[in-house]
């Protein structure tokens, strides 16, 4: 299980601060434009080596995602509650965790 917490973070900045460190490596001649694969920009980002999320919960009653691991959310399952962060409990974690376990996780792909 692994938890994140962001301080100060913004992931525009991420993917802005990981293109700029690959195009480095491209002018030092460390990597090919046509060779660039999504890994490549992966390995640039500030979580470079942690796996994807699998769940994001979003808790304060927002429905929007505030500019947090947008890279690394694109398949994740997302769980919206309407409660404060310090709100927050074991049992509504328990409610997250039993909404995911329901779910048919797809990774984009089309249909069951």
């Amino acid at each position: 299980l692994t938890f994140i917490i962001a301080l100060n973070y913004g992931s525009k900045l991420e993917i802005l601060e990981a293109t700029k460190s690959l195009f480095q490596d491209i002018i030092e001649k460390k990597i090919a434009v046509g060779d660039i694969k999504l890994t490549d920009l992966d390995a640039h980002l500030y979580t470079s080596g942690i796996p994807d999320v699998d769940l994001l919960i979003r808790t304060s009653n927002e429905l929007r995602l505030s500019n947090f691991l947008l890279w690394q959310i694109a398949y994740s399952e997302l769980y919206f509650s309407k409660l404060l962060w310090p709100s927050f409990h074991k049992r509504d974690f328990m409610r997250a965790i039993q909404a995911y376990n329901k779910r048919n996780r797809r990774f984009g792909k089309v249909g069951n």
